[in-house]
């Protein structure tokens, strides 16, 4: 991705969370332990899902390839965040704002995407059980990630350029803890009026598009779930679908109180962004842990092996 540097600003100045001096301490310790267990958490599930045969099906294919994202979205933001609340510099390079930007949004709309895919699978599998095997089979479901991760990476490198074509000439204080297209436009040389709407405009229609999908695909769900006579199988067909619902929920809500606010609010907007780009990774293993007998027991095992292996 080449960026055209026409700009005298060489670094930008990350000032943090907006309206928290004082309390950095606390929020480090509190994020330290969010991120520890947000990578601990997907890279067992992702663990478990690549030592168990039983776990070789799309659905968790998907889960797995959503586990490895889930690893390195808030990695695009928290380590630098903690460096800052560790009383260090929150100074970040031009490209390294750029690059930051580039695999937030990279990542955060192929999890969208990948959210969509995971929901037509999941209809597939209950409004075509007969026929799953052959409409989601290996080389579908490899085609479906491998299109995700192209969609998500055009996406980005589209806001990217957008934002970093133009001129950069100072001030260069970011009041943000990440770089983000609502924060470094403002500080452009030239009019950016045309950047900062199609990047709205694109994100907001994608999130909206992908969400739409979503309730199209579970609309069909329950409707087919409805028409279950057994009481057993309406049990096991919404268990398998409540926990990606609720994850969905967990990452499309705070995306929905960011674009939707009437009056944009910095300190609700950094609360919101925190709870979507490091809380939700968090939730997810927790969710799919804890909702999902299969990855549970998954789970024990992997546990059980480092134990034993641990004892030798």
């Amino acid at each position: 991705m080449k960026i055209k540097n026409k700009t005298e600003v060489t670094e930008f100045i990350l000032l943090g969370i907006p309206h928290t001096e004082g309390l950095e301490t606390i929020l480090f310790a509190i994020f330290l332990f969010i991120y520890i267990f947000t990578l601990i958490g997907n890279f067992l599930i992702l663990l478990a899902i690549i030592s168990s045969s039983r776990l070789r099906t799309p659905m968790y294919f998907f889960l797995g390839i959503l586990s490895t994202f889930d690893i390195f979205f808030p990695s695009v933001s928290c380590p630098k965040m903690l460096v800052f609340l560790s009383g260090n510099s929150g100074a970040i390079s031009y490209r390294g704002c750029a690059s930051q930007l580039f695999f937030y949004h990279f990542i955060g709309c192929t999890e969208g995407i990948l959210y969509s895919v995971m929901s037509y699978d999941r209809f597939v599998a209950i409004c075509h059980p007969l026929r799953y095997t052959v409409i989601m089979n290996p080389r579908r479901c490899i085609v479906l990630a491998t299109c995700t991760s192209l969609l998500g990476c055009i996406h980005a490198t589209l806001l990217t350029t957008l934002t970093f074509r133009l001129p950069y000439c100072g001030p260069n204080e970011l009041d943000y803890y990440f770089c983000d297209i609502p924060v470094v436009l403002p500080l452009s040389c030239a009019d950016s009026s045309l950047a900062q709407r199609v990047g709205f405009t694109n994100v907001g229609l994608l999130a909206l598009t992908l969400f739409f999908t979503i309730i199209v695909s579970y609309t069909r769900i329950g409707i087919a779930i409805l028409r279950i006579r057994s009481a057993e199988g309406r049990s096991k067909a919404f268990s398998t679908c409540s926990a990606h619902l609720t994850a969905i929920m967990c990452a499309y809500g705070p995306v929905i109180i960011i674009y939707f606010q009437s009056t944009p609010n910095p300190l609700l907007g950094a609360v919101v962004q925190i709870l979507n780009n490091i809380v939700s990774p968090m939730l997810n293993s927790l969710i799919y842990s804890l909702r999902n007998k299969e990855v549970k027991r998954a789970l024990k095992k992997v546990l059980c092996r480092a134990e034993l292996a641990a004892e030798d």
